[in-house]
Parts: C-alpha cells; sequence; structure tokens
C-alpha cells in the first residue's frame, strides 16, 4: 500500500519536474532576441547567401539598428552578374533598407526602400574565384555605402 502512495506522489512530481525543464529549455532567452534582420536575393553562382549575410553581419554597425530597429526594417542584398564569353567578369551589388509590415514583418517593396546603394565594376580575363571574390567586395563597398548613410564610420 505504502509503494503504491509513494509511487502515485513521486511519479507525477517527477514528470513535472521534468516537462518544466524541457519548456524551460525552448524559452527564448534575451541574448536570443533577433539583433538583426538580413535577407539575401543573390546569385549563388557568385556568393553564397551564408556569405552575403556574413558580409552584411560584419559590415552593418550595431548603432545602425538601434536606429532601424529589426523588428521595424531588414536590409536585403543583391549580388547579380558572372563571366561572359570574353572571360569579363561583371557585378553589380545592391543593398536596400526596406521597410517591414506591422502584421506580418515582411518587406515593403512600396513605398521605395528607405535607402538604397549600388556598386558595380568589371573585371577582364577574370577566372571563376577572381569574380566571386570581386563580388565580395562590391557587396561589402555597397554595404559600407548605406551603413555610412545612416551612422558615421
Amino acid at each position: 500500500m505504502k509503494r503504491v502512495v509513494l509511487s502515485s506522489i513521486l511519479v507525477p512530481t517527477l514528470l513535472g519536474v521534468a516537462s518544466a525543464a524541457w519548456a524551460q529549455a525552448d524559452v527564448p532567452h534575451s541574448r536570443d532576441v533577433k539583433k538583426t534582420n538580413l535577407l539575401d536575393h543573390s546569385n549563388s553562382n557568385l556568393i553564397e547567401p551564408a556569405a552575403a549575410k556574413a558580409v552584411l553581419t560584419d559590415n552593418i554597425p550595431a548603432r545602425v539598428w538601434k536606429i532601424h530597429k529589426p523588428g521595424d526594417f531588414a536590409f536585403l542584398s543583391q549580388v547579380e552578374g558572372g563571366l561572359n564569353a570574353q572571360r569579363t567578369c561583371v557585378v553589380t551589388a545592391r543593398v536596400m533598407l526596406l521597410p517591414l509590415t506591422g502584421t506580418l514583418n515582411v518587406p515593403m517593396w512600396r513605398p521605395l526602400p528607405k535607402m538604397t546603394a549600388t556598386a558595380y565594376d568589371a573585371q577582364v580575363n577574370s577566372s571563376t574565384d577572381q569574380c566571386k571574390a570581386l563580388a565580395k567586395d562590391k557587396l561589402k563597398e555597397a554595404t559600407l555605402a548605406i551603413s555610412s548613410g545612416i551612422v558615421k564610420l
């Protein structure tokens, strides 16, 4: 009888503790709050999405996110171009600061973006790796241009 009573008290208590611990693991902490909002629509042959977001993260200072909150704005990057038949690498990189809708948090294209910066270049007799490096450099240049328009670098 004592075992039945003890197990009927102990089992629900242990289950309650285990479920509380499991639920606590899923709760986001203040350090996990989204501090940036980056989107990428680049040609993956020139720059990988993770690399493009890394360039944006490295070149957008935290002060920008204090002015333009991640819940209200997003940075969108686009890198387009490639090699033509004469082995000339042509690259265009564009970075835009877009407002987000209040309810769905999706970028609004209309009205026009809050800020836009574009950098472009062409390099003759280049390889695929040189073209990728040029794309990364142009994305960095466009990101710095838009960041310097918001805060002093």
